[in-house]
Protein backbone atom coordinates (compact mmCIF):
# COMPACT_ATOMS: atom_id res chain seq x y z
CA UNK A 1 0.00 0.00 0.00
CA UNK A 2 1.29 3.23 -0.88
CA UNK A 3 0.42 6.44 1.34
CA UNK A 4 0.48 10.02 0.12
CA UNK A 5 0.08 13.07 2.12
CA UNK A 6 -1.38 16.33 0.10
CA UNK A 7 -1.92 18.48 2.90
CA UNK A 8 -4.12 18.98 5.63
CA UNK A 9 -6.46 16.17 5.98
CA UNK A 10 -6.15 14.65 2.21
CA UNK A 11 -4.35 11.58 1.20
CA UNK A 12 -3.98 8.96 -1.42
CA UNK A 13 -4.00 5.53 -0.23
CA UNK A 14 -2.86 3.58 -3.36
CA UNK A 15 -3.18 -0.59 -3.36
CA UNK A 16 -1.54 -2.65 -5.13
CA UNK A 17 -3.92 -3.30 -7.47
CA UNK A 18 -4.12 -0.09 -8.22
CA UNK A 19 -7.58 0.95 -6.64
CA UNK A 20 -7.25 4.29 -5.15
CA UNK A 21 -8.80 5.92 -2.56
CA UNK A 22 -8.00 10.00 -1.79
CA UNK A 23 -9.45 11.22 1.76
CA UNK A 24 -11.13 14.57 2.98
CA UNK A 25 -10.04 16.87 -0.22
CA UNK A 26 -9.59 20.57 0.76
CA UNK A 27 -10.28 23.75 -1.53
CA UNK A 28 -6.82 25.27 -2.29
CA UNK A 29 -7.36 28.75 -1.88
CA UNK A 30 -7.86 28.66 2.01
CA UNK A 31 -6.08 25.13 2.94
CA UNK A 32 -2.98 26.99 0.94
CA UNK A 33 -1.93 23.15 -0.74
CA UNK A 34 -1.62 22.64 -3.65
CA UNK A 35 -4.82 21.25 -6.05
CA UNK A 36 -4.87 17.77 -6.17
CA UNK A 37 -4.26 16.93 -9.73
CA UNK A 38 -4.48 13.38 -9.34
CA UNK A 39 -7.89 11.27 -9.68
CA UNK A 40 -9.04 8.63 -7.90
CA UNK A 41 -11.25 5.26 -8.01
CA UNK A 42 -12.76 6.83 -4.53
CA UNK A 43 -12.60 9.96 -2.78
CA UNK A 44 -14.38 9.86 0.94
CA UNK A 45 -15.07 12.74 2.64
CA UNK A 46 -16.04 13.19 6.43
CA UNK A 47 -18.99 15.78 5.76
CA UNK A 48 -20.42 17.82 2.45
CA UNK A 49 -20.36 21.00 4.16
CA UNK A 50 -16.88 21.71 4.89
CA UNK A 51 -14.44 22.93 2.40
CA UNK A 52 -11.55 22.35 3.96
CA UNK A 53 -12.87 18.57 3.77
CA UNK A 54 -15.37 17.39 1.36
CA UNK A 55 -14.36 19.01 -2.32
CA UNK A 56 -14.48 15.63 -4.34
CA UNK A 57 -15.64 17.95 -6.99
CA UNK A 58 -12.24 19.12 -7.35
CA UNK A 59 -10.74 15.74 -8.08
CA UNK A 60 -10.16 14.90 -11.67
CA UNK A 61 -12.10 12.33 -13.26
CA UNK A 62 -15.25 10.71 -12.55
CA UNK A 63 -14.20 9.07 -9.14
CA UNK A 64 -16.86 7.23 -6.53
CA UNK A 65 -17.89 9.22 -3.75
CA UNK A 66 -18.43 8.55 -0.30
CA UNK A 67 -19.80 10.54 2.17
CA UNK A 68 -18.39 8.66 5.76
CA UNK A 69 -21.07 10.88 7.35
CA UNK A 70 -23.82 9.12 5.25
CA UNK A 71 -22.25 5.80 5.40
CA UNK A 72 -22.55 6.12 9.26
CA UNK A 73 -26.16 7.16 8.96
CA UNK A 74 -27.49 4.45 6.96
CA UNK A 75 -25.39 1.19 8.48
CA UNK A 76 -22.47 1.91 8.90
CA UNK A 77 -20.54 0.57 6.18
CA UNK A 78 -20.40 0.92 2.35
CA UNK A 79 -18.12 -1.20 -0.17
CA UNK A 80 -16.76 0.27 -3.36
CA UNK A 81 -14.09 -1.72 -5.59
CA UNK A 82 -13.95 -4.03 -3.43
CA UNK A 83 -13.36 -1.96 -0.35
CA UNK A 84 -14.98 -2.25 2.77
CA UNK A 85 -15.65 1.39 4.02
CA UNK A 86 -16.85 1.99 7.53
CA UNK A 87 -17.99 5.22 9.17
CA UNK A 88 -19.25 6.35 12.78
CA UNK A 89 -20.79 9.76 13.52
CA UNK A 90 -18.59 12.34 15.22
CA UNK A 91 -18.64 16.03 16.47
CA UNK A 92 -16.69 18.86 15.03
CA UNK A 93 -15.02 21.17 17.67
CA UNK A 94 -17.65 20.40 20.24
CA UNK A 95 -15.11 21.46 22.76
CA UNK A 96 -14.57 24.92 21.46
CA UNK A 97 -17.91 27.38 22.35
CA UNK A 98 -17.36 29.98 19.79
CA UNK A 99 -17.56 27.46 17.11
CA UNK A 100 -20.66 26.00 16.06
CA UNK A 101 -20.50 22.13 15.91
CA UNK A 102 -21.04 20.22 12.86
CA UNK A 103 -21.67 16.69 12.37
CA UNK A 104 -18.99 14.66 10.61
CA UNK A 105 -17.56 11.19 10.65
CA UNK A 106 -14.58 8.91 11.89
CA UNK A 107 -13.57 6.39 8.88
CA UNK A 108 -11.45 3.01 8.38
CA UNK A 109 -11.13 0.73 5.74
CA UNK A 110 -8.84 -2.28 4.80
CA UNK A 111 -6.33 -2.28 2.15
CA UNK A 112 -3.50 -4.75 1.07
CA UNK A 113 -3.93 -6.40 4.81
CA UNK A 114 -3.93 -2.54 6.54
CA UNK A 115 -6.60 -1.84 8.36
CA UNK A 116 -6.52 2.14 8.16
CA UNK A 117 -8.41 4.64 10.67
CA UNK A 118 -9.10 8.87 9.32
CA UNK A 119 -10.42 10.98 11.90
CA UNK A 120 -12.08 13.39 9.78
CA UNK A 121 -12.97 16.80 11.83
CA UNK A 122 -13.67 15.50 15.04
CA UNK A 123 -13.30 18.29 17.52
CA UNK A 124 -14.08 16.07 21.09
CA UNK A 125 -12.85 13.47 23.35
CA UNK A 126 -13.86 10.02 21.95
CA UNK A 127 -16.73 8.26 23.28
CA UNK A 128 -16.32 4.46 24.75
CA UNK A 129 -17.54 3.91 20.77
CA UNK A 130 -15.75 5.47 18.99
CA UNK A 131 -12.69 4.15 20.75
CA UNK A 132 -13.74 0.45 20.13
CA UNK A 133 -14.49 1.88 16.34
CA UNK A 134 -10.64 2.19 16.43
CA UNK A 135 -9.42 -0.89 18.00
CA UNK A 136 -7.43 -3.04 15.81
CA UNK A 137 -5.43 -0.05 13.34
CA UNK A 138 -2.34 -0.53 11.66
CA UNK A 139 -2.23 2.89 10.49
CA UNK A 140 -3.93 5.82 12.47
CA UNK A 141 -4.60 9.37 10.37
CA UNK A 142 -4.61 11.55 13.27
CA UNK A 143 -5.74 14.96 14.15
CA UNK A 144 -2.51 16.36 15.90
CA UNK A 145 -2.68 20.17 15.46
CA UNK A 146 -5.43 20.85 18.71
CA UNK A 147 -7.83 23.73 17.95
CA UNK A 148 -10.31 24.04 16.17
CA UNK A 149 -10.35 19.64 16.00
CA UNK A 150 -9.41 17.33 19.33
CA UNK A 151 -7.41 18.61 21.98
CA UNK A 152 -3.94 16.85 21.75
CA UNK A 153 -4.13 15.41 25.68
CA UNK A 154 -7.57 13.34 23.69
CA UNK A 155 -5.67 12.26 20.86
CA UNK A 156 -3.25 10.96 23.41
CA UNK A 157 -6.46 9.04 25.35
CA UNK A 158 -7.19 7.66 21.80
CA UNK A 159 -3.90 6.40 20.55
CA UNK A 160 -3.22 5.15 24.28
CA UNK A 161 -6.08 3.05 23.89
CA UNK A 162 -6.47 2.22 20.66
CA UNK A 163 -2.65 1.36 19.95
CA UNK A 164 -2.46 2.12 16.33
CA UNK A 165 0.56 0.34 15.37
CA UNK A 166 1.64 3.61 13.52
CA UNK A 167 0.35 6.89 13.85
CA UNK A 168 0.47 9.40 11.09
CA UNK A 169 0.05 13.30 12.00
CA UNK A 170 -2.27 15.25 9.75
CA UNK A 171 -4.07 19.11 10.43
CA UNK A 172 -1.51 20.73 11.99
CA UNK A 173 0.30 23.84 11.04
CA UNK A 174 2.93 23.89 8.38
CA UNK A 175 4.32 26.64 6.62
CA UNK A 176 1.40 26.59 4.02
CA UNK A 177 -1.57 25.57 6.63
CA UNK A 178 -1.27 28.26 9.16
CA UNK A 179 -3.83 28.91 11.69
CA UNK A 180 -2.87 30.94 14.46
CA UNK A 181 -4.23 28.84 17.35
CA UNK A 182 -3.41 25.31 15.54
CA UNK A 183 0.29 24.15 16.61
CA UNK A 184 2.97 23.04 14.72
CA UNK A 185 3.71 19.50 14.56
CA UNK A 186 6.38 19.83 17.55
CA UNK A 187 3.64 20.06 20.25
CA UNK A 188 2.08 16.89 18.98
CA UNK A 189 5.57 15.01 18.98
CA UNK A 190 6.42 16.09 22.95
CA UNK A 191 4.07 13.29 23.73
CA UNK A 192 5.98 10.61 22.61
CA UNK A 193 9.79 9.57 23.38
CA UNK A 194 11.73 10.81 20.56
CA UNK A 195 12.96 7.20 19.60
CA UNK A 196 9.43 6.54 18.78
CA UNK A 197 9.19 9.15 15.89
CA UNK A 198 9.94 8.54 12.65
CA UNK A 199 10.79 11.40 9.82
CA UNK A 200 10.01 9.91 6.29
CA UNK A 201 11.28 13.78 4.56
CA UNK A 202 9.28 12.49 1.85
CA UNK A 203 5.45 12.92 1.08
CA UNK A 204 5.47 9.30 0.12
CA UNK A 205 5.87 6.38 1.63
CA UNK A 206 5.11 2.26 1.12
CA UNK A 207 3.76 -0.16 3.84
CA UNK A 208 3.45 -3.70 4.48
CA UNK A 209 1.75 -5.75 7.09
CA UNK A 210 5.24 -6.49 7.70
CA UNK A 211 6.67 -3.55 8.01
CA UNK A 212 4.18 -2.68 10.73
CA UNK A 213 5.67 -2.67 13.79
CA UNK A 214 5.16 -3.87 17.46
CA UNK A 215 4.53 -1.34 19.30
CA UNK A 216 3.27 2.23 18.59
CA UNK A 217 5.43 4.23 16.40
CA UNK A 218 4.56 8.15 14.73
CA UNK A 219 5.36 8.41 10.91
CA UNK A 220 5.91 12.26 9.85
CA UNK A 221 5.35 12.78 6.19
CA UNK A 222 5.66 15.62 4.53
CA UNK A 223 3.63 17.22 2.16
CA UNK A 224 3.01 17.92 -1.96
CA UNK A 225 4.35 20.61 -2.58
Amino acid sequence: MKLKWYGHASFRITAANGVSIITDPYTPETAGYPPIEETADIVVISSDNDSFHCRADLIPGTPIVVNALDVAQTGGQRVEKGITIRAIQAMEALNHAFHDPDQNALYRFEVDGLHVGHMGDVGNAFTEEQLRFFEGLDVLLALAGGHPTIELDDLKTVIDRTRPKLVVPMHFRTLTYKPRNTFWIEKFLSYFDEADVDFACAYEVELTPETMPQATRVLVLDYVR
